[in-house]
């Protein structure tokens, strides 16, 4: 059985929507992992602790595929950038905001934002958004191949900022082969309505690495 190792975004958990559904869709064939990110907790949220725990889960489980789902994403690409060898897809992700981060925050210390697995609204640091505000792991493409799956009717990450982050990517011309962007017309943010595509893409990237 091969493992996959699924990464939530902000404001959510394992138990979302979306992860539920891929399980549906992948098990038993593949096995889905996925660690809660909301460390130490989601009020002092720390994306330096989320991470190391990205990056130990991918050493202890060696996955077939990385999945990251919006903020997830980042998280993706940073245990990538560290060194681990499996592909990657990324849903939605959270590329080329840097400061938007912090520019579209009202004011104060705590923040408070729905939390989707909670159900209701709960205080977080400011420090956190500073934090993904200096991040760089979306500057420089991956080393493995990666793909894109992003819908156009985003409603929480801008399409054109994602596309202008892969089309810098390409430019380079350090994108591993087998990349691409998927653009999903009528996709929003959740994406949980495309939940086969994602599903194929996942086993695409699994199938190929396990090629001879």
């Amino acid at each position: 059985m091969k493992r996959i190792l699924y990464f939530h975004g902000f404001a959510s958990s394992p138990v979302g929507r979306k992860v539920s559904a891929l399980k549906t869709r992948l098990e038993p064939d593949f096995e889905i992992v996925a660690p809660d990110l909301n460390i130490p907790s989601f009020r002092k949220l720390d994306f330096d602790a989320i991470v190391r725990l990205a990056s130990w889960e991918a050493k202890r489980l060696d996955p077939a595929v990385i999945v990251g789902s919006s903020l997830g994403a980042l998280a993706a690409l940073e245990v990538s950038r560290r060194g681990a060898p499996a592909p990657l897809l990324l849903i939605a992700p959270a590329l080329g905001l840097g400061k938007r981060w912090i520019e579209k925050l009202p004011p104060g210390d705590p923040l408070f934002f729905f939390h989707h697995a909670e159900g209701k609204e709960l205080p977080i640091h400011r420090r956190f958004f500073e934090q993904l505000a200096n991040l760089e792991a979306d500057r420089e493409p991956p080393a493995r191949p990666v793909v894109v799956v992003m819908g156009a009717r985003d409603e929480s990450v801008p399409l054109e900022h994602v596309h202008g982050v892969w089309q810098n990517w390409e430019k380079s011309g350090r994108l591993a082969p087998g990349s691409h962007f998927l653009e999903i017309a009528d996709g929003d943010h959740g994406l949980v309505e495309h939940v086969g595509t994602i599903a194929r893409e996942i086993v695409g990237l699994a199938s190929e690495v396990s090629a001879p």
